[in-house]
């Protein structure tokens, strides 16, 4: 498409900017079919991120992309047309704001409720300086149930800056938006007919933001360039004074009608289809068949009801089912209360959302012995989403917390065995497990048991944690086969606990650990941990990513780049190996 500059599009009248627009939405969803990508959220704000481009001074201006995913137009009309063909992967252009990337991407965001925070510090930083420019943090109406959004509207005056929010309100997240602050938005679009810089009659659901300091001023419809144009200009005036609120109203996927029509199904778009199962529908399929049994089991989850396999479950048992929002410590601490009352949660999160409730975790469900069942999905790199999403810390951060018990399946059919262990196990538990995997038999799992695919007197262990990684190993070992080497190769399905009494037998022979995770604080720590403490000179070497974020690409290539590689494992291990055999 036509790059545009800031200057064209303050100059261009209405009807070129519609035909921007249109441009813009052709090359996101060309772009999108073949990369794959956010697509619905990007087409709803095509119209918005055009009249934001027209009415401020990019980049002099800053603003900050809530989440993030919906910043693909303002790529395009940000000097990035020529690479988006590019656009998540690797090597090209991100999914998400990076401010490596451009000068226009003054922050960098991928999980929500950061915007508001982001842009008081900017502003704040900008009063510091004695600078003059504008800061606006686009925040979506799922976010606006994050508890870290009402932190920086709490600070707000506190901190005496001058921010504009732009509320996009299309009544989704990746599903449907809930929650008390959805009614209260909802109440003010029924009630207001057309956009109105001074909300009259002193609306009490108006209150609710102006007591925050907010002027707010809404409702205006973000798709309709010749309402959102004036509506930002009054914004920008008003921001002179204070604080802004704008409430924006757009479509998902506006443009498409199937888009439109489909949002929770669009919102996310792979570039291919794929031959395996998602370990999300097994989730689903096992849970349903537990809560048939067993009244006390409910599911929660925070806004992803059909991304983690739970669709079914909410729908047969409405009352057993909760999606709080995106709100992930308020889940956790939700599951615990409801465990401490007699009832048996699992809460389904993907890995990257999981380090939010961190605290929550340790103190609400760990320490109080809760049998909450953590079901994380998208563990280990997740790929194309970038440094946000790639999954590769829970591993280390749940490894050093007391009374939980943490497994890592080998594939969808031992998933689904740990599942059912799970129904009478009251201790907390977190399962990981990467988005597909193969199905696999469905056989008896002993917590903290090991299992010994392949047995042999060969001196060299590979001990690997989950499908991915017992791939790698067979991988492995038929490379190793070639030199003439065998290998023992052991399902390491626990990280807590170990299977001591297998690692104990083990201490004559190398180990070797791959682990789809940050080697720090992983499979390979506690293995070597547990021999040092034993007082054994077991050698332990472990392979996993290295020290630093992961950017996007296929899940394949960043194993291969990032330190997952069967070639160069089989690599090391042989010349060690020899290098031994010399001594």
């Amino acid at each position: 498409m036509k790059s545009w500059t800031d200057r064209e599009l303050k100059e261009a009248s209405l009807s070129q900017l519609n035909g921007v627009c249109e441009e813009l939405r052709r090359e996101i969803f060309s772009t999108v079919s073949e990369c794959g990508g956010h697509l619905s959220s990007n087409l709803g704000a095509v119209e918005l991120t055009v009249a934001l481009h027209r009415v401020f001074d990019f980049p002099r201006d800053k603003i900050v992309f809530d989440v993030g995913h919906q910043c693909y137009a303002h790529k395009l009309l940000s000097g990035r047309a020529e690479q988006f063909h590019t656009l998540r992967k690797r090597g090209g252009i991100s999914g998400f704001p990076k401010r490596e990337e451009s000068e226009y991407d003054c922050y960098n965001t991928g999980h929500a409720g950061t915007a508001v925070s982001a842009a008081l510090g900017l502003s704040k930083a900008r009063d510091l300086n004695g600078e003059n420019f504008d800061v606006i943090a686009l925040v979506g109406d799922g976010a606006f149930n994050n508890g870290l959004i009402y932190e920086a509207l709490s600070s707000l005056k506190i901190l005496n800056s001058r921010i504009l929010i732009i509320l996009n309100d299309n009544g989704m997240s990746i599903s449907p938006t809930v929650g008390g602050m959805h009614e209260i938005l909802n109440n003010l679009k029924s009630s207001s007919k057309d956009f109105q810089a001074d909300f009259e009659g002193g609306d009490p659901d108006v209150r609710v933001f102006e007591r925050f300091g907010l002027k707010y001023m809404g409702v205006v419809d973000g798709n309709d360039l010749k309402k959102i144009v004036p509506a930002l200009s009054a914004a920008k005036d008003a921001l002179k004074e204070g604080s802004v609120l704008l409430h924006v109203t757009t479509k998902k996927g506006c443009g498409y009608p199937f888009c439109e029509n489909a949002p929770m199904e669009t919102h996310g778009v792979s570039p291919s289809g794929s031959a395996k199962k998602e370990y999300s529908a097994a989730l689903g399929e096992e849970l349903m068949a537990l809560a048939g049994k067993d009244e006390k089991i409910v599911a929660v989850t925070a806004a992803m009801t059909d991304s983690l396999g739970l669709r079914p479950f909410f729908e047969k048992y409405p009352d057993r089912g909760f999606d709080v929002g995106i709100c992930e410590e308020h889940a956790a601490v939700l599951c615990a209360s409801m465990a401490a009352g007699g009832m048996k949660p699992y809460f389904a999160i993907y890995s990257t959302f999981l380090q939010r409730a961190f605290d929550e975790i340790i103190h609400d469900i760990c320490a109080q012995k809760l049998p909450v069942t953590f079901c994380i999905d998208r563990a280990g790199v997740s790929g194309a989403d970038g440094e946000t999403h790639q999954g590769v810390f829970d591993l280390s951060f749940l490894s050093m917390i007391p009374n939980l018990t943490v497994a890592i399946p080998k594939d969808i059919g031992e998933f689904r065995a740990m599942i059912r262990r799970s129904a009478d196990f009251r201790m907390p538990l977190a399962i990981r497990y990467p988005r597909e995997g193969t199905e696999g038999e469905i056989s008896e799992v002993e917590i903290g048991k090991f299992e010994v695919l392949h047995s042999t007197m060969s001196d060299i262990v590979l001990l690997a944690a989950g499908e991915r990684c017992l791939k790698i190993a067979w991988n492995v070992r038929e490379m190793m086969l070639k030199a003439g080497v065998d290998v023992m190769i052991v399902n390491a399905r626990f990280l807590r606990p170990l299977d001591e009494e297998l690692l104990s037998e083990l201490k004559e022979r190398d180990i070797y650990t791959i682990e789809d995770n940050v080697k720090i604080g992983g499979l390979g720590d506690a293995v070597a941990r547990f021999y040092r403490q034993k007082g054994l000179k077991t050698r332990v070497r472990s392979f996993g990513f290295e020290d630093g974020f992961i950017p996007h690409g296929t899940p394949a290539e960043l194993m291969e780049e990032f330190g997952l590689s069967a070639k160069e494992i089989a690599k090391e291990i042989i010349s060690r190996t020899r290098s031994r055999g010399k001594e």
